[in-house]
């Protein structure tokens, strides 16, 4: 499967005294679903608004190679970057209320959106924007158009801004956790929707979330993140029948199984919190939070083939788990 997204060694520091990303490697297959997911505070956010070029003014990025259907992204200039952003490549931002203007209705935001991009009339722009909402599952679209985003619920703004960022037919579109302040039969609605979009458009999307359930129903390729490095990274399938790192393990455990988790007993939790990792700082940042962990940690960590297409970053061997449960 050919990569959309190629991503190899992205580092974003800010001021100079916090590295959020520290070599961070991922790539987005087309017509593919990517999830990065990890705790809050691990770089998650942050990765994407890099590819973007959306980091805040004092964040700085590096790289390897970030290339996008072949191209250089970190050769481009800003107005070369704002041309693709939002036409070709397009972000659904965690919280809709915050990115939606409450100041302008929702189809003059849809319709500038289009008119940035292509050279169409406003009536053909809103008339584009008419046809994705009623797409995304709103109903009667033409009223919606003329609304303010404080009309409208959460469900119905964060599909509004799905609706939105398909407005130039992206071939990418990066979603960061965007069924996070949902309840749960939104939620479901959200991935549906997402999931049918990209069957019926061929989209790849990047989808970023902490949420284990929502990576199992829709990725089909999976990095996890802790302290701005990904620690595993491999398919759907064998990420969750064979992981390899102490903290994907972790991050499993904590999710409560239907029918083997009793009732009167704790749900499972990983001790600690994620480290602000300054500039200079080696060797593994799980340690301190780690069963596993001793004195070789601090060093250098190698990355370990598990399988086609899996790897992970730890200073145990690609066979310890099955070492472990050996009697």
């Amino acid at each position: 499967m050919t990569a959309l997204l190629e991503v190899e060694g992205l580092r974003v520091a800010f001021g100079g005294r916090i590295e959020a990303v520290r070599g961070a490697s991922l790539a987005v297959a087309r017509g593919q679903t990517h999830c990065l997911v990890g705790e809050s505070g691990c770089g998650k956010s942050v990765s994407a608004l890099a590819v973007m070029n959306l980091l805040a003014r004092r964040g700085r990025r590096t790289a390897d190679r970030l290339a996008f259907d072949g191209a250089d992204l970190l050769g481009l200039s800003d107005t070369a970057m704002a041309r693709l952003r939002g036409d070709r490549m397009a972000m659904i931002f965690q919280e809709p209320m915050t990115s939606l203007n409450p100041a302008y209705t929702v189809g003059s935001q849809m319709a500038e959106v289009l008119r940035r991009h292509r050279k169409v009339t406003r009536r053909a722009a809103l008339d584009r924007a008419a046809e994705l909402l009623g797409r995304v599952g709103i109903t009667a679209p033409g009223m919606r158009l003329g609304q303010f985003p404080h009309q409208l619920s959460g469900g119905l703004r964060q599909r509004v801004m799905i609706a939105m960022a398909l407005m130039c037919d992206p071939e990418l579109l990066i979603a960061d956790e965007p069924t996070t302040a949902l309840d749960v039969t939104v939620q479901a609605q959200i991935l549906r929707l997402l999931a049918g979009l990209q069957r019926d458009l061929g989209l790849a999307i990047l989808l970023i979330t902490h949420d284990l359930g929502v990576v199992a129903r829709v990725a089909h390729h999976v990095s996890v993140m802790y302290a701005g490095e990904v620690v595993e990274s491999a398919p759907t399938a064998s990420l969750f029948a064979n992981p390899r790192h102490p903290y994907t393990r972790g991050l499993l455990a904590c999710v409560p199984v239907p029918g083997k988790v009793r009732r009167d007993q704790p749900l499972g939790s990983i001790p600690g919190v994620v480290p602000r990792v300054e500039p200079g700082f080696a060797g593994c940042a799980f340690r301190d939070r780690c069963a596993h962990a001793d004195a070789t940690c601090a060093a250098a960590i190698p990355r370990h083939a598990a399988g086609e297409g899996h790897d992970f970053l730890c200073r145990l061997p690609p066979d310890w788990v099955q070492a472990e449960a050996a009697p």
